[in-house]
């Protein structure tokens, strides 16, 4: 169920949008689609334009913009993620960052066309590194980097100070292919381009996706979906519906929103006003500089249930003073948690689960970019279409234990590489 604590601080920054009506009546629909994310509304679109006769309907637990689209830190990579940068096998990489960059001119145009140009450029990313083991994983993606001919610089512990205002971090890297957004703005701005004949629904939840008689039944809390095929495209609460438990399980982060910080406070934060940073060690922290002179922090693991409001907000403000003391008393605007599909070894939960059930699941907290090309592949596979080979290029999830020992599994391990990573948070 995505129903989260706290509301999206991306998404209250924005004006109040009117949200499209529940489901309120049973329907008999050609096609499903669960969760009006990048995902869900770009295999809508795909879908419609490749069999415009169909009777799509896209439901959402939540509202555009206050889901798991609009609470991200707003990277979207058109490369591979440090973890997932492998030297030894640059081919299938480059196949994927060719598609990848062909599905972020899909998200520049929806933004171009219905949105704000300042919620969504191509200001790069930097990678940093505060610790050994930091640094250690910052030499392995650099080696990915170089191998791939990508464009990248290194920065020093100095250069990070005078660009970024923080002597946190001993050295870095800078790469351009990353574009940064305002994620509830641009998925905003995405849901303006389905046509009129997709049937939206917010704030309807799918409670079960059950087979009827050849085909799915989806049942909402008002309303009943009957229809052929059905896809899930709400990433971690496919589990909830019984399906991929076994491949994928919910991991919730953390993030803190500042206000405007004023001009002095800015002035004692580097020469770069417009900037993110993702960290080398998974259990590190990544941070944003907005255009609008905001500062973001994202951190914290738990898994499968949020924790309580109070000391989310004191680990943040505790993150957030060591890279910037300077800025000391740090208030935030804005804290949220939101749910990352997670999966062992990264792979994907995509593809046919079930005779005209489909899904596209597992993002791992890359889901921005990539769900959007994954969302589109998966209808075109639905349809009969020919597609790259998509598990082959990205991996596909493998298998979990069971609880209680996936729990404890989770657990020990979040404990051992957070205490490598102690450096880094």
């Amino acid at each position: 169920m995505a129903t989260y604590r706290l509301a999206s601080g991306w998404n209250q920054c924005l004006p109040r949008r009117q949200p499209h009506p529940p489901l309120g009546e049973n329907l008999n629909v050609d096609v499903v689609i669960i969760g009006a994310g990048f995902t869900g509304i770009a295999c809508a679109n795909r879908w419609q334009a490749l069999d415009p006769n169909a009777k799509i309907v896209l439901i959402d637990a939540s509202e555009i913009g206050e889901g798991n689209p609009g609470r991200n830190s707003g990277f979207l990579l058109e490369i591979a993620l440090a973890e997932d940068a492998d030297p030894s096998n640059l081919s299938t990489m480059a196949e994927a960052n060719r598609l990848t960059r062909a599905a972020m001119g899909t998200l520049s145009d929806a933004v171009s066309m219905f949105g704000d140009p300042s919620d969504l450029h191509r200001a790069g990313t930097y990678r940093a590194a505060a610790s050994d083991v930091g640094l250690s994983s910052l030499a392995k993606y650099e080696t990915f980097l170089k191998a791939a001919g990508l464009t990248y610089r290194r920065l020093s512990a100095s250069e990070l100070k005078q660009e970024l205002g923080t002597d946190f971090y001993q050295a870095g890297l800078y790469s351009p292919d990353c574009y940064l957004a305002q994620p509830a703005a641009v998925i905003r701005a995405l849901a303006s381009t389905l046509p009129k004949t997709v049937q939206v629904y917010e704030n309807t939840q799918a409670l079960s996706v059950t087979p009827f008689a050849g085909a799915w039944r989806v049942q909402t809390p008002n309303g009943r979906l009957t229809c052929q095929k059905a896809v899930l495209a709400n990433n971690a609460f496919a589990t909830q519906l019984g399906f991929a438990r076994s491949r994928m399980a919910a991991v919730y982060t953390y993030a803190g929103l500042t206000g405007p910080l004023s001009q002095r406070k800015l002035a004692e934060l580097g020469s770069n006003p417009d900037w993110g940073l993702l960290p080398t060690h998974r259990f590190g922290s990544t941070l944003r500089r907005t255009h609008d002179g905001r500062l973001l922090i994202r951190s914290l693991h738990d898994y499968e249930k949020e924790r309580e409001v109070s000391s989310i907000e004191r680990a943040l403000k505790l993150r957030l003073q060591r890279r910037f003391p300077q800025l000391n008393p740090i208030e935030f605007e804005s804290i949220w948690g939101g749910a990352v599909g997670f999966t062992l070894n990264g792979g994907l939960v995509w593809g046919e689960l079930e005779p005209s059930l489909y899904a596209s699941c597992g993002c791992n907290g890359g889901g921005t970019v990539k769900g959007t090309l994954l969302g589109q592949l998966l209808a075109e596979h639905a349809l009969g279409y020919e597609v790259p080979n998509v598990l082959a290029l990205f991996g596909d999830a493998s298998w979990m234990p069971p609880e209680p020992f996936r729990t404890v599994g989770f657990h020990a391990t979040s404990l051992w590489q957070g205490w490598q990573g102690r450096h880094e948070r």
